[in-house]
């Protein structure tokens, strides 16, 4: 949503003048339309983005940090392009304050390295660093940058004193110095490569066009989990570069992944449940005018047993109504919107053979409803079918073997392509 400031304002003292006044002042503090005023007028949008969370071991995977003197360099491939640039640093999820000793952005080359021509300061304020509170975001200052549709990006961070790696999203590419402020460095030598992105939820651009904004609200079929590590093959991925390649012939549009592997609707574990996150990671994205919602799988599949990330008792089974009152609160929500924003709903994709406890036939016939609900409700403005896109046309409760990463529950590079090739592009005119 842009706003509109009004300067050098005279003083009319004729009544006869109030009324045109009133309007006026009316007229121009009056919201605009973010579908209309997104990358237009010095309009900000949201290029790329990561939902901000607490770090959990799938698989047994080791944590990450802390980290005291040392750069770290994370690489990510934004949607659209612009020539100014505004990077988004969290430590939303931390409990001591984050210093920022230096930062820095640039287009990637390979790996670590970047193009040298291209790598920028990112400042703050005027400052070359920041200390985050607990519980905070920071904005760096805007900074002069051509970069273009689907552009991969290094933005590079010092850390000068010990960090806790508090607020992380797994399953993004990160470059690990040794000691010392590298980043001005062109390239990260020894560094270690990692899986982990830190203290980096966003990626804002000036575009040069009207742009709008797609949030993915999701968990881990979203994130793109059980996809290639460092690539870009989750489905919003695959959606992003289907819209760059129309080359202009179609309104542009950006594409924000905000999935959290092991996210659900209504409980808290991985990362805040959807309901709890909805406005921090989807309401307040800059320029937003569609979301897709594809979350619930985890919802089914924890009923009774321990989920990762989740503390306390077992959760009981949950019903269909149990995640149609909580969709039905994120409908509300983006529609209280002004203007209203449009929400469509994804199916749940199927998972029969998942792993034991997190499936059953009962597990299997309330996903069976919910999909029903979507399809059939008419309260989403919208619906895209995944659940028929990836699914055994020969047993529709299995992904189709094509599809499938292995593991019955993600699907592979290939299943996040189909359900992007399956979208119907028309929904975001």
């Amino acid at each position: 949503m842009t706003t509109t400031k009004m300067t050098g304002t005279r003083c009319f003292r004729t009544f006869r003048s109030f009324p045109f006044l009133a309007l006026l002042i009316l007229a121009l503090t009056l919201p605009t339309a973010p579908s209309e005023a997104a990358g237009k007028d010095g309009g900000w949008v949201a290029t790329w983005g990561a939902s901000p969370f607490a770090f959990l071991s799938f698989n047994n995977a080791q944590a990450p940090g802390p980290y005291a003197d040392q750069t770290i360099r994370q690489v990510v491939r934004i949607s659209v392009g612009g020539s100014l640039i505004q990077v988004r640093f969290s430590n939303e999820i931390g409990d001591a304050p984050l210093m920022i000793g230096s930062a820095s952005i640039a287009v990637r080359a390979k790996e670590s390295a970047v193009k040298p021509e291209t790598l920028r300061k990112l400042t703050f304020g005027g400052a070359n660093g920041i200390t985050i509170p607990p519980g905070a975001p920071a904005l760096s200052d805007p900074v002069e940058l051509e970069v273009a549709d689907l552009a991969e990006l290094a933005i590079s961070i010092y850390l000068p004193e010990e960090s806790k790696a508090s607020t992380v999203h797994m399953g993004r590419t990160a470059f690990i110095s040794g000691a010392g402020d590298h980043t001005q460095d062109a390239e990260l030598t020894g560094a270690e490569k990692t899986t982990t992105a830190l203290f980096l939820t966003g990626v804002y651009v000036q575009p040069a066009r009207a742009t709008g904004v797609i949030v993915a609200l999701g968990d881990s079929i979203t994130d793109g989990a059980a996809s290639t590590e460092h690539t870009y093959n989750s489905w919003p991925d695959h959606l992003a570069a289907r819209l760059a390649q129309r080359k202009g012939k179609g309104r542009s549009l950006a594409v924000i992944n905000e999935g959290i592997s092991g996210n659900q609707v209504l409980r808290n574990g991985a990362g805040l449940s959807a309901l709890g996150r909805f406005d921090r990671d989807v309401l307040a994205t800059p320029g937003l005018t569609h979301i897709v919602v594809l979350e619930g799988i985890n919802d089914i599949g924890s009923g009774g047993m321990q989920f990762p990330g989740s503390t306390g008792p077992a959760p009981a089974a949950r019903t269909p109504e149990d995640l149609i009152g909580g969709y039905r609160q994120l409908i509300a929500r983006a529609h209280a919107m002004n203007p209203p924003v449009k929400i469509y709903g994804a199916t749940l994709t199927p998972f029969e053979g998942t792993f034991e406890g997190y499936y059953s036939p009962e597990k299997g016939k309330v996903r069976m409803a919910i999909n029903e609900w979507i399809r059939t409700s008419g309260e989403f403005d919208g619906v895209i079918d995944f659940d028929k896109a990836i699914q055994d046309p020969e047993h529709p409760g299995r992904i189709l073997p094509a599809y499938d990463s292995g593991d019955k529950l993600h699907p592979g590079d290939a299943g996040y392509k189909k359900m992007a090739e399956s979208i119907d592009l028309s929904l975001f005119k």
